[in-house]
């Protein structure tokens, strides 16, 4: 899990994926020669902060995004959400600034009217338009692992232990995913024209709910706001009976991902989340069951190798 742990502390809320990226890159760049296929990297000024990596003939690309949620500095103090955090008092937040490295809490206040508001507490006004994101704590146990931005590093770290063994296919680490989504279009474009991909895996992480359990296996979404075309679902839910790996079938009205990008384009791409679910989601304390982490990577080898 310290590869894990290493993507949780590196600061990447959306709009700011850079240092995400700079990261994974070396990381790739580190540790490629060991991998099953030397990838091509994919990336430059048309791909914003986006990267791709491109293994042998690829017939599926996976997609990870690499932003977290978080919070902008407004003026007099305000905190402006960064994607659909939850806001507890007292939440630590860290960023930096003109003046430095920032370590901070945040204060929710109770108008009049019933609304909400947000501030930060410091000794010291932060430039407006600084990015905070909740202070790394990760947490682990023999079971489960706890920390802030489980979504999406976890799904990251996922693409990264995939790409270790993966002999053809696509991995697409994407940005924007949790205030808007806007890369996902541009990068399946170029996989289209190039490689002719037409199916994709959404690497994310999914939530527990009265229908998914902790310990029960990675979460095959079948729909939430969007969904997948059920002749794809259909042959995945074959394919991930056949490898003995355990999963759960998920079913929701509401929440979205890449995937959801992936619908609303022009492009005719297939695509399924698949995910391990984890509790308290969108705080700093985003649980996940380890079992549930290896059945995720497990799958996601199994189909990328037989889709």
């Amino acid at each position: 899990m310290e590869l894990l742990k290493q993507l949780v502390e590196v600061r990447g809320a959306s709009s700011d994926e850079s240092r995400v990226k700079e990261f994974i890159l070396e990381y790739v760049n580190q540790h490629q020669h060991a991998w099953k296929v030397q990838p091509m990297l994919v990336q430059g000024p048309e791909f914003q902060d986006c990267l791709i990596l491109v293994f042998g003939t690829p017939r599926t690309a996976i997609y990870a995004h690499m932003d977290s949620i978080g919070f902008s500095v407004g003026y007099d103090k305000e905190l402006i959400k960064i994607g659909g955090p939850r806001t507890i008092d007292g939440m630590q937040l860290v960023g930096s600034d003109s003046q430095g490295e920032i370590e901070t809490e945040m204060m929710v206040l109770e108008d009049e009217d019933g609304s909400r508001s947000l501030q930060y507490v410091y000794d010291r006004t932060i430039d407006r338009g600084t990015i905070l994101t909740f202070k790394p704590d990760f947490r682990e146990t023999e079971e489960f692992v706890q920390s802030p931005y489980m979504d999406n590093r976890l799904g990251v770290w996922n693409a990264l232990k995939v790409a270790s063994t993966l002999e053809n296919g696509a991995i697409v680490f994407s940005t924007y995913e949790e205030h808007g989504g806007n890369t996902v279009g541009f990068c399946a474009s170029y996989l289209l024209k190039e490689f002719g991909v037409r199916q994709a895996l959404i690497s994310d992480i999914t939530w527990v709910t009265h229908g998914i359990v902790h310990g029960g296996g990675v979460a095959i979404s079948m729909r939430d706001s969007g969904l997948p075309r059920r002749s794809y679902l259909d042959k995945i839910i074959q394919l991930a009976r056949l490898s003995g790996v355990d999963f759960q079938l998920e079913v929701e009205s509401a929440g979205g991902s890449d995937g959801t990008m992936l619908q609303r384009s022009d492009l005719p791409i297939d695509w399924c989340f698949i995910g391990a679910p984890e509790d308290h989601v969108h705080t700093p304390d985003e649980k996940v069951f380890k079992y549930d982490i290896m059945c995720m990577v497990e799958l996601y080898r199994y189909l990328m190798k037989h889709l």
